[in-house]
Order: structure tokens, then C-alpha cells, then sequence
């Protein structure tokens, strides 16, 4: 079943703080897990969005990506034990309210986001990549990625983007956020370096699991620069996509 919505949590923390956010990673995803409502949750750390290795590791922010069974039960999260240690940590932060568009793909063998029927959105969409690397191909993976994410960066359209990981090396995927869906399509279908990158993926046989998500973006409430979202005329605070 496809659920109603899903948040992305992202918190910049100050880097005294650093040991306290590994101390949570390691005991807050099952607490996470056990909230009321929650279908399906991750804490992830987080990259540049420049590689996949240890070196594009962004200790200072960390986030959060949880499915809900209703908006009432993702109402809570700020108010719970995790909600309120990750607030008490951080500097800044950034509720990212989504609802799926199209999934393709297992994430820890779940198919977290059901089969959404995707339609046609206006105005912002989230795509989410996450895959855990073949340990003998990560190599050839990691040298594959320089080029397209330097395609990335310059592309139309791009909000923001920044890499996320279950752990620092072969468990890894990319959030990116656009202007519209039709500047994703063009940088996923029609840019050199990522179509080619899309071509080798089954011959090099890169990934033991992979997902692919889009979103439409609901809400944007908090300190966007946290993403990497620069503030536009609708301001830091609070911004609406396709509610």
C-alpha cells in the first residue's frame, strides 16, 4: 500500500557535537522504527553529493526518512524521545513532507513506498536513489562517479543535493530536489554522463540492491539552507510545493 506521506528530517549540527550524533545513530533507528505510525524509517548520514566515499562524508549533518501511516501519527515525531534529542543537538533544521510519485526497487528488502500510480505534479519533486554496492565492484563504481555528479551540479533546475548513507562505505544513495519534474527528466534521460552511467549499471552489475524514489514536495518548514536550498521569495521558513 502506497503511503499518504513520508518526511525527509535533516538537522546541521556544530561539530563539537559529532560524537554525541554517532552515540544516536547507533541507538535511535530501532526507537525510530518502534514509534507509533511508522511503517518504515532510516537514519542516515550524509555527503556532499560529490562521491560516494569516506572523503564525501558531511559529519555535521545527519537526517532522517521516515513513512508514515497518517499525517496525524508524523504529527508526533517532533514531540518524541528521537525528535526532540536530534533538536536538542542541532543548530538548524528542515521538515521535507513528501508523497511518493513512482518507486522502483527494495530498500533492506521492503518496498517502503508501495507502487504509487504516479500522474503529473506542478512544482517541486524529490527523487531518492539508495543502493548497497557489490563490495568487489565498489571501486569501478566510485570512479564512475565524478563525472556525473559534476553534471549534477550544474543542472537546470537543481534545488538541492546532497549524497546520504546507512554507513560510511557501500550503502549509499543521493537525495536531489527540482524545480519540476520536467528538469529532472531531462537531467536523468538526456544527460550524457547520467545516461551513460544508467547504461552500465547491469553490465558492471554495480549494486547488490537498489531503489529508486520520486516525490512530490509537500511542505518546507525550517532552515532550507540545511539542504543546500538557497532562500527564494517565498522565504527560509516555511515553503509549499504540491500540498
Amino acid at each position: 500500500m502506497t503511503p499518504e506521506l513520508v518526511t525527509l528530517h535533516v538537522w546541521r549540527i556544530p561539530r563539537a557535537a559529532v560524537p554525541r550524533a554517532l552515540a544516536r545513530m547507533a541507538t535511535h533507528p530501532a526507537r525510530l522504527r518502534r514509534m507509533p505510525g511508522v511503517r518504515f524509517a532510516k537514519l542516515l548520514g550524509t555527503g556532499t553529493g560529490t562521491g560516494f566515499g569516506p572523503g564525501d562524508a558531511d559529519l555535521t549533518r545527519w537526517a532522517a526518512l521516515v513513512v508514515w501511516d497518517s499525517p496525524t501519527a508524523a504529527a508526533r515525531f517532533d514531540a518524541s524521545p528521537v525528535g526532540r534529542s536530534w533538536a536538542r543537538l542541532a543548530r538548524a533544521g528542515v521538515r521535507v513532507e513528501l508523497r511518493p510519485l513512482t518507486s522502483r526497487g527494495e530498500w533492506s528488502g521492503r518496498r517502503p513506498f508501495g507502487e504509487p500510480s504516479g500522474g503529473r505534479v506542478a512544482g517541486p519533486v524529490l527523487a531518492l536513489t539508495r543502493a548497497r554496492l557489490r563490495a568487489r565492484r565498489a571501486v569501478t563504481f566510485w570512479r564512475a562517479v565524478p563525472p556525473v555528479a559534476a553534471a549534477l551540479h550544474a543542472a537546470p533546475g537543481l534545488l538541492a543535493r546532497f549524497g546520504v548513507g546507512e554507513a560510511p562505505l557501500g550503502w549509499q544513495g543521493t537525495v536531489s530536489l527540482w524545480r519540476d519534474a520536467a528538469d529532472l527528466v531531462g537531467f536523468a534521460y538526456r544527460q550524457p554522463e547520467h545516461r551513460a552511467a544508467i547504461t552500465r549499471t547491469p553490465i558492471e552489475g554495480w549494486y547488490a540492491e537498489e531503489l529508486f524514489a520520486r516525490f512530490a514536495v509537500g511542505e518546507v518548514v525550517g532552515d532550507r539552507t540545511v539542504l543546500g536550498w538557497a532562500a527564494t521569495e517565498s522565504g527560509p521558513e516555511t515553503a509549499r510545493g504540491n500540498a
